[in-house]
């Protein structure tokens, strides 16, 4: 039996799931969500469809004691749920600032479980930055929902590149400052 090694990373408890760091047992659960052409579709950086060994390369880079993007799965095994509900990082910028980024699973859609990890992350803070910005495409309001529950401003509209939709696709960005 292999055992995981998994870096030191804060855990958040929430009434409903606990925010832990990715395990390399989540490969799984992870690959048949982010295969899901509505997930991928709704991220820059999830290609469509997903090509073998792409899980595994992301949790080594979520575990990696040099990482730019700190991950964490939102599991709620302890509450009698699934091991995996989603994911949410925050990926380190220069100045103190972090961009956030998240993906729900589609049963769990509409549940108010993406605007809870948003909130408790922030509220802890774990990278203690002054600033944290998130982006979603314009197409996807119930994720603006999410930035804007959780007391984000918005700032502006861009585009970002969507691996899944090989195209570049309008976005709406926010800021909330701490």
């Amino acid at each position: 039996m292999k055992q995981e090694t998994i870096i030191a990373q804060v855990v958040i408890n929430t009434p409903r799931f606990v925010l832990r760091p990715v395990r390399n047992s989540d490969a799984g659960l992870m690959t048949m969500y982010a295969s899901d052409r509505r997930v991928a579709e709704m991220t820059t950086t999830i290609p469509h469809p997903l090509p073998p060994g792409s899980t595994d390369l992301f949790i080594a880079g979520a575990q990696a004691s040099d990482r730019a993007e700190h991950v964490w799965v939102m599991d709620a095994s302890e509450a009698g749920g699934s091991e995996l509900l989603g994911v949410i990082s925050l990926e380190q910028m220069d100045r103190n600032q972090s961009e956030i980024g998240y993906w729900i699973a589609p049963g769990m859609w509409n549940t108010g479980l993406a605007s809870e990890a948003v909130k408790v992350l922030v509220a802890a803070n774990p990278l203690e930055n002054s600033t944290i910005f998130g982006s979603v495409f314009q197409d996807n309001p119930a994720s603006a929902r999410v930035l804007t529950n959780a007391g984000f401003d918005y700032l502006g509209d861009a585009e970002a590149f969507s691996v899944a939709r090989n195209a570049k696709v309008a976005t709406w960005t926010y800021l909330k400052r701490l």
